[in-house]
Formats: C-alpha cells, structure tokens, sequence
C-alpha cells in the first residue's frame, strides 16, 4: 500500500451548541488540514497520484469553509463544526472528487491548534463516497 499526504490551512470562526464552557461563544481557530491519499499501485511513471492535483482538490473543499462562520454553513445546521465533524466533512467532500478506484481518501486530520488534532476515516470501504451532511 502506497500512502502520500498533503496539508493545507483555513482560518474560520464557529461556536459549539450545548457546550458547557468557553467554546460556546463565537471565536476563531486557525485550523491546520492533512489529508492522507492511499493506494495500492502506482501510475506508469511511478506516482500513486500527483501532490498538485490532490492539493487543488483539497483547496476547493477548504476554500468553502476559509474565513467563514462555519456554524452558517449547510454542512453544519444540524451538528456542530467541532474539529471531528470537520475532518469527516473534509474527508468526504475529498473523496468525492479524488476516489477513482484506484486511490481513495484514506483519512483526514483536521489541528485545531498546533498541539491537539481530530482525524477521520472509514473502515467501511466506502472511501468516502457516503453523501456529506
């Protein structure tokens, strides 16, 4: 199994509903994102997929949620943009447009700050093809 990785950025406020503490008001977060590619062969020259190509594939979904209330957002009316929730929204937008058979999203990690990280797969072989909420 191959496995290549690509990390990226957006910075976003959001709130959690039913939190008990600070994270219940509006702030913000300077979220890192790695979204991990799998595979189990290689192309003809030798690459499981081209970086560039996994980057603007991950750029578009990112660039939905970059400086945005994420609380407002489709995705999140009816659960909240906790950093977990993102990593699975994250992952499956991902696969939508990079799972071709022969690579898939194998996980995505969403930091909400430097030191604490919040990843999301499937176990399911599914590779993210299940509708985002």
């Amino acid at each position: 199994m191959f496995e290549i990785s690509v990390k990226t950025r957006f910075s976003a406020a959001h709130y959690l509903r039913g939190y008990s503490g600070s994270c219940s008001a509006v702030h913000g977060h300077n979220w890192d994102v790695q979204a991990f590619i799998s595979g189990e062969r290689l192309d003809e020259i030798g690459l499981l997929t081209d970086f560039r190509a996994v980057r603007q594939a991950l750029e578009l979904v990112v660039d939905e949620l970059d400086h945005g209330h994420l609380n407002e957002l489709p995705g999140f009316a009816t659960q909240n943009p906790t950093s977990e929730n993102l990593a699975r929204y994250i992952y499956q937008k991902l696969g939508q447009s990079i799972n071709d058979g022969r690579i898939h999203v194998a996980r995505v990690c969403v930091f909400e700050t430097p030191d604490t990280m919040a990843c999301y797969y499937e176990t399911s072989g599914d590779g993210g093809k299940a509708s985002v909420q």
